[in-house]
């Protein structure tokens, strides 16, 4: 057979390429891309060319390119020109820090029982229960924060009960960090006990017993068994009650006074009575880029943990 038979076989035995058919599940997806992308990115975006902008002249801001709204978290400009170190805003900071991290430990503390002994109910009561914890969200956080100052504040219940305990007439428990701590754990609770809940309640139950049999107290099998295992809902509920604190503007305004800030009341000022938006701007990214490398800490943890599983 001659060469040109065998390539005309050749070419005869290849089937021809098939082409890939259209995929169009993407297309579904663009009205969620564009929603996202106007209603999140965009926003972050404008806030981002802000803070790099110029202050106006009667406040708001001038397009531009200035970093004097990023400098002036740590320096400010002295009488002859001179950048001199301010920690004000350096402190505001980390006690937003300081008191979101102590909200989500005091709200993990009291969301871990809460959530198991929900867990252990029948389901009628269960539903009420998580029925009873969501009620909360019902109501205007106004609402909620303006309880806590009758709670706290003067001739209020909770200082009038410590009267009978010795303490002086009169006592008032507003207007510090404790206060606003109060109010911020009780209004991010319900974000830690949800997801912790749902961890629990998906427990096997014979696991809790393996740990009683081989003599293991309630603490050990706490430690051993039972937060090791809601590990992904403890690192939810975290990241749910510690984001949304590190912003909190009522509480830090309400119950502190507005003397006790916080970098969302900072915030909430500069773009108010301050007018000075390329700073407040440089603090709401300075906020965005902490929170998204604790987010992206957590989430390589998470894959680590996937990979050596």
């Amino acid at each position: 057979m001659s060469d040109s038979a065998h390539t005309h076989h050749a070419t005869t035995d290849v089937a021809p390429a098939r082409r890939r058919p259209l995929n169009l599940a993407y297309l579904g997806l663009l009205p969620s891309w564009l929603i996202m992308g106007f209603a999140l990115l965009l926003p972050i975006f404008i806030v981002a060319a802000v803070s790099v902008s110029t202050r106006g002249a009667y406040g708001g801001f001038e397009w531009g390119f200035d970093l004097s709204g990023y400098s002036q978290i740590l320096f400010n400009e002295g009488w002859e020109g001179e950048m001199e170190f301010t920690p004000q805003y350096l402190i505001i900071i980390l006690r937003t820090i300081v008191l979101a991290a102590l909200t989500t430990f005091l709200c993990l503390i009291l969301a871990v029982p809460v959530s198991y002994f929900i867990a252990q109910q029948t389901a009628t009561r269960k539903a009420l229960l998580v029925y009873l914890v969501t009620l909360p969200f019902w109501m205007s956080l106004i609402l909620r924060v303006y309880a806590w100052m009758i709670i706290l504040g003067k001739d209020g219940p909770l200082p009038r009960f410590l009267e009978v305990f010795g303490a002086p007439p009169g006592l008032s428990l507003m207007y510090n960090d404790g206060a606003t701590l109060a109010a911020m754990v009780y209004t991010y609770i319900p974000l830690m006990v949800l997801p912790v809940f749902a961890s629990i309640e998906k427990l096997d139950g014979t696991l809790i017993e393996a740990a009683h049999d081989l003599y293991g107290n309630r603490w050990v099998t706490l430690r051993r068994v039972i937060l090791p295992l809601t590990a992904p809902g403890i690192i939810s509920g975290a990241i749910l009650v510690f984001v949304p604190a590190l912003g909190a503007v009522l509480e830090p305004i309400l119950m502190g006074g507005g003397k006790q800030m916080m970098m969302g009341s900072l915030i909430q000022l500069q773009f108010g009575g301050g007018r000075n938006w390329p700073f407040g701007s440089a603090i709401a990214v300075t906020l965005l880029v902490f929170v998204m490398i604790i987010l992206i800490v957590l989430a390589q943890r998470a894959a680590r943990k996937e990979a050596t599983a």
